[in-house]
């Protein structure tokens, strides 16, 4: 079995960061604190995930993760350049709107 692509987040600067690598059951606990702290510290804006490789439902639940906690801070957040694949896995559960910020 092959290794997962290692995953990132780095701040690009004033409210922005990305994402890169793959969320998966094996990366995102290392991502979660993070992006926890970009939010908590008020930085939340935009996470841009067009750097993201792979994705499954563990990929996901981070980035509501994430919303939610933005959402407890009053803050922003939005995602940039969401994969197809995870956009595929947000429907299938329902889930979609959260991460394009459309209704229906």
């Amino acid at each position: 079995m092959a290794e997962p692509t290692p995953a990132s987040f780095a701040r690009q600067g004033p409210g922005r960061a990305a994402v890169s690598g793959a969320l998966s059951f094996a990366t995102v606990g290392g991502l979660l604190t993070p992006g926890a702290e970009f939010i908590r510290g008020g930085e939340a804006d935009c996470i841009d995930l067009s750097g993201v490789q792979g994705a499954d439902s563990a990929g996901l639940a981070l980035l509501i993760e994430w919303l939610s906690l933005a959402r407890l801070a009053g803050r922003p957040l939005r995602y940039d350049n969401v994969p197809a694949q995870l956009l595929q896995i947000a429907t299938l559960c329902e889930v979609e709107p959260l991460l394009t910020g459309k209704d229906g």
